[in-house]
């Protein structure tokens, strides 16, 4: 199984003292208090007033600031203090290290906003999740199959939590790509799950000439055709509606090329074989397909892997069921077994990402 130089280091043999280990799973059992009781020092505003003063804040202090009680602001400064997000010196509380990254870091706030927001109660249905194969967590917001389904129905802070999560991590990777994949010159994109459309205006704002099909759901392109509307080049964005699920449904023809960014996590193994099998179908001899994807295994930074490693549990528990954070291998060999081969892969694009271009195989031409 590959691994990048980063992760073989940390993940291949044990580094741990007994006593850090024991601390590591006494900060698993308490894993959903941490959470919130962090996401709370935050909220309050209590971090930001730790690192605002020179010499650190009392709790009594801290409570006639915030508008807390001295109990409440109390408890907050003393877990955070165990959790290691604040110090304590003479009485007076400041901010750690590890406090002013989860402050300051805009990864960290995204994937609390996410996690709160859209995970936090449906992960208790994780284990129905893991044995039915479907997303029972979803059912804390409505009976859709699948959350892409209801995404235009959830409620405004859950939507404004999921595509800000989403869009963190495409979003960071959209300027490589582009000069990527317009390095083969195309004219015509197909845009694979465009979501709300903004591949889709990157690639006309960067292109006069290019024109670009979204494929995705009917009920995301009326949501793709209200966010591009009025935008430059949107008369140029075209919307192509399917399930992409039904294995009956085929890709259209004549694209140069096919993009798919952040889309095939979303479907098991054996239905990303599918929908790649129908996009070679419909590929010419020279068309392109892009996958973009933040492989777990292809990470510079370790915390990056862990991070992805969890989020495939939200696709558990809420998104459908049977997907995840991929690894390169197991996306590799389902390009190969739908008539693809991958030309070259591209790595440490944006925040993570790498894209494998990829053509028919000379005997699928």
């Amino acid at each position: 199984m590959y691994l990048s130089p980063a992760l073989e280091k940390k993940y291949s043999a044990e580094s741990m003292s007994a006593l850090s280990a024991q601390r590591l799973a006494h900060e698993i059992s308490f894993g959903a208090v941490v959470f919130q009781a962090s996401r709370l020092m935050v909220k309050f505003g209590i971090l930001q007033l730790l690192i605002d003063a020179p010499n650190g804040l009392t709790a009594d202090e801290v409570a006639e600031k915030t508008g807390l009680s001295r109990y409440a602001a109390q408890v907050l400064l003393e877990s955070s203090l165990t959790i290691g997000t604040t110090l304590c010196k003479d009485g007076r509380f400041e901010a750690s290290k590890a406090g002013w990254f989860l402050l300051n870091d805009p990864l960290v706030r995204v994937n609390m906003d996410f996690n709160h927001d859209v995970n936090y109660l449906g992960w208790f249905r994780l284990e129905e999740a893991l044995l039915n194969g479907k997303p029972e967590g979803l059912k804390t917001f409505g009976s859709w199959g699948t959350i892409y389904e209801g995404l235009s129905s959830l409620p405004e802070q859950v939507q404004k939590s999921w595509f800000g999560f989403d869009h963190f991590y495409s979003d960071s990777a959209f300027d490589e790509a582009l000069k990527i994949v317009f390095d083969h010159r195309p004219r015509t994109v197909l845009d694979v799950g465009g979501n709300t459309g903004r591949w889709a205006l990157r690639c006309v704002g960067s292109n006069p000439d290019v024109k670009v099909t979204v494929m995705d759901l009917p009920q995301q392109l009326k949501l793709m055709k209200e966010q591009t509307a009025g935008s430059p080049g949107a008369d140029r964005i075209f919307g192509y509606g399917v399930n992409l699920l039904d294995r009956g449904a085929p890709f259209p023809e004549g694209f140069d090329a096919i993009w798919m960014s952040q889309f095939l996590d979303c479907f098991s193994e054996e239905e990303v074989t599918s929908i790649l099998a129908r996009a070679a179908a419909a590929m010419g001899n020279d068309a392109r397909l892009f996958i973009m994807e933040t492989f777990w295994d292809r990470q510079r930074f370790e915390s990056a892997a862990y991070c992805l490693t969890q989020i495939s549990l939200y696709f558990t528990a809420m998104a459908n069921g049977n997907s995840k954070m991929y690894h390169s291998d197991d996306m590799i060999r389902c390009v190969e077994a739908a008539g693809l081969t991958v030309e070259k892969i591209y790595d440490a694009l944006g925040k993570g990402h790498s894209i494998l271009a990829c053509k028919k195989k000379p005997h699928e031409i």
